[in-house]
């Protein structure tokens, strides 16, 4: 029979992403058959599955750890935000609509249901699910209709385990805080805790441990050491990136404007991996340097409010006098409609409808329109002929002299665009730096090595997660707590 286990958090960024990762890897080495699940999730940073949809970068590669391809399943509701109070809302995969936060949370009633829905059915053909709330249960305010940590919990009779943050202080104010607050049904289902990211001596912390399980009267499973090896993991949170987009290399000198809405931001890590690569992501406020080799545009979730704020930072200017000098500059999705002449948003897709002249350096328009291109694709790099393969999630059409000059040859067609100059690049492909032949020959044209086996470095790193987790945490405890799931033959009703 299925077994569930739902690993909460004290707050969000407190690391609940990676352990549930490391616990997929550890248990499928065991030889169990190991689900990830996030009821609600808020990223930009999306996968695309083999079933069509998107989900979550972080159960993607929960799932990468379980040894399975990812699922719209694992993730039923994904919150992409555009505004500061707006995002589009995803749920199985698809573009349910777009909503205020104020509104989003008169409708969890309405999504609650489909969150059950991909529960069972991922539950049905397992031997372990693991689920992972967001933020924090403890925020109150949120509780009496969340489906992403005890509301779903209650639903779904999933037992639960806490991980704390020491790295933020407090470490045991964030337990027992937890416990003061929630209600007793909600603390029923809090079977153990565990303390995370501890850096040096995790026995000068045993007082503290023990004082936690005293007042709590919760077991602890582990403290768990700082594991820094987590930065060659592709990171979901956007705060991460500043941190982990940088290599301590000093050859090729890629420079990334962070603009507010910046998404799929997973594209730098297999470049910032190379020892040969110096990837610096600039912050709001900072001009870009002038020696830069190549300027980098990602992905954006709101294109034509991050074009406006890179024209507010004066980076289009930056980016033109890099090209006078000769630099190079890529655009990849939003990046790559940047660079081109026009964006239009008709239909208000990302926000108020409209339209902006784009930097102009590639002869292309955009057109937002509402449906939103979802495939994994593959093929090869026209210029040196080296295989690559990645994924398109977008909602613009890009047309224009310059995409007779496609970049790339895919299955699904050329795509991509080159300037006359050659000094320009944009396409549409996610994630195609994690292909190490692309990767070596894009490399190669700036007269660098690529020294890196990004697919087999990001496995190793989920064994060395996996044995992390073995050694500092008690496993087998936490295993007793998984209880069996009555949502895997039929789903529950809401309440």
């Amino acid at each position: 029979m299925t077994r569930a286990l739902m690993i909460q958090g004290t707050g969000s960024n407190v690391g609940k992403s990676i352990i549930v990762a490391g616990l997929a890897r550890a248990f499928a080495r065991r030889g169990l058959r190991v689900r990830p699940f996030k009821p609600q999730n808020m990223s930009n940073n999306a996968a695309v599955t083999s079933d069509g949809g998107e989900i979550g970068r972080a159960q993607a590669l929960q799932a990468r750890a379980a040894g399975i391809a990812p699922h719209t399943d694992m993730n039923p509701v994904l919150l992409k935000p555009q505004t500061s109070t707006g995002a589009q809302i995803i749920v199985q995969g698809q573009v349910f609509g777009d909503q205020d936060a104020r509104e989003f949370g008169t409708a969890k009633d309405r999504l609650m249901p489909f969150v059950l829905e991909s529960y069972s059915r991922l539950a049905a053909d397992c031997d372990l699910v693991l689920v992972e709330g967001a933020g924090s249960p403890a925020e109150t305010n949120l509780r009496a209709r969340d489906i992403a940590n005890m509301g779903f919990a209650r639903v779904a009779k999933v037992p639960v385990v806490l991980i704390g943050d020491i790295d933020r202080g407090g470490v045991i104010a964030q337990v027992v805080g937890t416990q003061a607050v929630l209600d007793e049904d909600d603390n029923a289902l809090i079977k153990a805790f565990a303390i995370n990211k501890f850096r040096g001596d995790v026995r000068l912390f045993d007082s503290g441990r023990d004082d936690a399980c005293a007042r709590t009267g919760w077991p602890c499973l582990g403290v768990i050491p700082w594991f820094s090896q987590a930065q060659l993991l592709p990171a979901e949170d956007v705060s991460d990136l500043p941190m982990r987009a940088r290599s301590g290399g000093h050859g090729l000198k890629i420079v990334v404007p962070h603009l507010p809405r910046i998404s799929n931001f997973d594209d730098l890590d297999p470049l910032a991996a190379e020892p040969h690569v110096d990837l610096t992501v600039i912050p709001s406020g900072t001009p870009l340097p002038s020696d830069a080799d190549v300027v980098l545009l990602i992905g954006s979730k709101a294109t034509l409010a991050d074009l406006g704020a890179l024209r507010r930072e004066g980076w289009d200017i930056d980016i033109a006098a890099h090209l006078r000098r000769g630099g190079h500059v890529l655009g990849l999705c939003g990046g790559y409609q940047i660079l081109g002449n026009a964006i239009s948003d008709p239909d208000g897709l990302e926000g108020t409808p409209g339209s902006a002249k784009g930097l102009g350096h590639l002869n292309v328009d955009t057109v937002l329109k509402p449906r939103k291109t979802l495939s994994l694709s593959s093929g090869r790099h026209v210029a040196s002929n080296a295989p690559l393969s990645g994924y398109e999630i977008h909602m613009g059409q890009t047309t224009g002299p310059d995409c007779s000059r496609a970049w790339l040859e895919l299955d699904t067609g050329m795509q991509g665009a080159v300037s006359e100059n050659g000094l320009v690049q944009g396409c549409y492909l996610h994630g195609l730096f994690s292909s190490d032949a692309f990767r070596k020959a894009w490399l190669a044209q700036f007269g660098q090595r690529s020294q890196t086996a990004y697919d087999q470095t990001v496995e190793a790193t989920l064994d060395a997660l996996a044995t992390h987790l073995e050694t500092h945490m008690d496993l087998d405890l936490l295993l007793s707590f998984a209880a069996p799931s009555p949502l895997a033959s039929e789903p529950a009703k809401v309440s």
